[in-house]
């Protein structure tokens, strides 16, 4: 049986299971999406990046989908690209523009992905979104999202965008929400930035030798950095942290330690990540290389993993 037919037979279970759960209105989206004779989805197949820098105008949005309808693609006429901003810094005001139109990707952009089905890299660069949207480098800043939607054209004339995704086409498998955050950053201030660490039960802090989280990654560019509090105890055989003698953290008393991140002249990009605190005992603060204190995690075991919205922008 060929793969595309079993993708067809797990949207009409999909219907099945939700109309189980959902109410009879006929009316309700569910139905238009996923209704095996007349529904279409867009499938995330990959985010293959979710982040914009504003320094840079070629920096660029990039999401792989794969189309399925009735006839396998053969409903496919286009899918348009639309972008708006969410302003969560408040420096420049908390105005956000309309949603816009990027650009419209034809069907025969598309090509027959691995289970016969229509599969593309749909791409905006920052140049293009600030572009469409019409605005200025005053309007937005680094720690901004912006958010990409995208609706998908049939011939017969029907859109289907976010509005007609749902529990089911967000799920493990569709993976259809037609929307994506982009996070906007920004080159960064080059320097030593510090970062003062600290743990409360005074044991340094764990690691992913099998209970969890680490310390806290930089990505410059292609480097990858790592700051810690190693653990007086020992290394990954204790559950703790790297001690001292495996490197990418800091010697200290258990409690306290000071970090000294460099970044060089000339990085395009730096992300910074925290993957997460089993324990509760974890809080940092990173300050910039003039000083001024940049990012506070909280209380301890208050930060949750993931990006850590650490910008500071080159002059």
């Amino acid at each position: 049986m060929k793969m595309k037919n079993i993708l067809k037979y797990i949207l009409i279970l999909g219907l099945v299971f939700n109309t189980v759960s959902c109410d009879d209105d006929p009316d309700n989206a569910i139905y238009t999406v996923l209704d095996y004779e007349k529904g279409a989805v867009l499938r995330t197949i990959e985010v293959i990046n979710a982040s914009l820098n504003s320094s840079d105008p070629t920096s660029t949005f990039a999401v792989t989908v794969e189309e399925q309808d009735e006839l396998d693609g053969g409903l496919m006429e286009s899918v348009d690209i639309y972008v708006s901003l969410r302003d969560l810094t408040s420096d420049n005001g908390t105005s956000d523009p309309n949603r816009s139109l990027v650009k419209t990707v034809p069907a025969s952009d598309f090509t027959e992905g691995p289970v016969g089905l229509p599969r593309a890299t749909l791409t905006a660069t920052f140049g293009e979104a600030i572009s469409a949207m019409g605005i200025t480098d005053s309007e937005y800043t680094a720690g901004d999202v912006f958010i990409f939607e995208l609706v998908l054209n049939l011939t017969d004339g029907r859109s289907l965008g976010p509005e007609s995704s749902s529990g089911v086409l967000t799920g493990v498998f569709f993976k259809a929400p037609f929307q994506y955050n982009a996070l906007l950053t920004c080159s960064p201030e080059p320097g030593d930035y510090t970062v003062r660490m600290f743990d409360s039960y005074g044991d340094g802090w764990q690691t992913d030798c099998g209970n969890g989280g680490s310390g806290i990654t930089i990505v410059l560019d292609s480097t990858t950095l790592e700051v810690g509090l190693c653990s007086p105890y020992g290394g990954c055989n204790s559950g703790a942290f790297l001690d001292e003698s495996q490197g990418g953290c800091t010697p200290n008393d258990g409690y306290e330690g000071v970090a000294t991140v460099t970044i060089p002249e000339g990085t395009v990009s730096a992300e910074w990540n925290f993957p997460g605190d089993n324990y509760g005992e974890i809080r940092f603060e990173v300050y910039a290389p003039n000083g001024d204190l940049v990012y506070d995690s909280g209380d301890f075991g208050e930060q949750a993993s993931g990006l850590l919205p650490i910008t500071v922008c080159a002059q």
